[in-house]
């Protein structure tokens, strides 16, 4: 039986880098997303790099459980297992802690931290049946250090390295692993409206020197779900060219 895999925010980016690398070691992928044409785009790289890899679309929004209780059920009704779980979906929503609203506060933590949740709790059961599997949840270094405008996306991230800890001491005995990446500079989406005196501030604290590519974080969450990996759990693997030591 071939390995299973389940991807939030997987209609672009880093989802969709993921989506491909885990096509390439073998993986059949459940995508989740809110963007059926997005979402579809990213099937067909699949397909390019593993034509006989398995792909099945769910669409909805991750802050509502529904949507991961659904893609869990689905996934195992198409494919019989989970074998690695990937809590890719994010959202920024930048304001300065004083003018955030309640609403701000919820929606960026819903995006961000609920879902994942949800996720680890919807994937937990199936995995401690089968007595293993791998959870990564895709987190920031700004769960780490930071960031001034970025309070509650900041929260939300460091929520995540939490979570993965917890859960990680949680479901070991059961041979299931959780672990976090907490990706730097990246060039997807989420960062290409960054003004231009920004982004050179951010470039001259990246001892590499450049951006990442969604690549670059989509082999680590590869490695994560890999045997190569087998023990290692609880752990954050900082992908950010140095910024952050």
């Amino acid at each position: 039986m071939s390995q299973a895999a389940l991807i939030t925010g997987a209609s672009r980016g880093i989802g969709r880098a993921i989506a491909v690398d885990l096509a390439k070691a073998g993986y059949d992928l459940t995508l989740v997303g809110r963007d059926r044409t997005a979402l579809d785009q990213t099937a067909q790289a699949v397909a390019a790099v593993r034509a006989e890899a398995r792909t099945h679309v769910v669409l909805g929004d991750v802050a509502d459980p529904a949507t991961t209780e659904a893609a869990v059920a689905q996934t195992l009704e198409q494919f019989g297992r989970i074998d690695c779980a990937v809590a890719n979906a994010g959202q920024t929503l930048d304001q300065l802690l004083l003018r955030m609203k309640p609403a701000d506060v919820e929606q960026v933590l819903g995006i961000n931290l609920k879902s994942a949740f949800y996720l680890c709790t919807a994937v937990a059961r199936p995995m401690v049946k089968q007595r293993g599997g791998s959870i990564v949840l895709v987190s920031s270094i700004v769960g780490l250090a930071g960031n001034a405008g970025q309070a509650g996306y900041a929260a939300a991230k460091a929520g995540l390295i939490g979570l993965a800890k917890s859960a990680a001491k949680e479901l070991g005995s059961r041979n299931v692993r959780v672990n976090a990446v907490a990706p730097g500079l990246i060039e997807t989406a989420m960062t290409e409206s960054l003004p231009p005196a920004v982004r050179a501030r951010f470039l001259d604290a990246i001892p590499l020197g450049r951006t990442g590519t969604p690549e670059d974080v989509s082999g680590v969450v590869a490695f994560l779900c890999s045997d190569a990996a087998r023990y290692i759990t609880g752990q954050t693997l900082v992908v950010d060219g140095g910024s952050v030591m």
